[in-house]
């Protein structure tokens, strides 16, 4: 007899386990993560304002700021000549679910 739970996929189709990847790939980074912590705290930061903040580089944190949005952890909203960063709702979510791990 076959068990019933085998026939079922976890996350759905295999586009899905891809899109999670992408998604988990994005956090799975502690300098990330301190970034989205940060956002957290104080939202509309520009990436010169996280550099600073965490003590790295513009390129460092650009670098991690761009591979969180490509996540869809991360907005970009336009502010003149610089860009301001806020978290989405999924970022806000994965957060609430790192906490619990802690």
């Amino acid at each position: 007899m076959k068990n019933a739970l085998s026939n079922r996929p976890a996350l759905g189709k295999p586009k899905s386990y891809r899109q999670l990847e992408r998604i988990i790939k994005g956090f799975a980074n502690h300098r990330r993560l301190e970034i989205l912590n940060l956002l957290q705290a104080q939202p509309e930061l520009s990436v010169e304002e996280i550099a600073e903040r965490l003590s790295i580089g513009y390129v460092n944190a650009s670098d991690h700021i761009r591979k969180l949005a490509i996540a869809g952890l991360v907005l970009k909203r336009s502010d003149g000549t610089s860009v301001r960063h806020a978290l989405t709702t999924r970022a806000t979510t994965i957060l609430v679910f790192c906490k619990r791990l802690e």
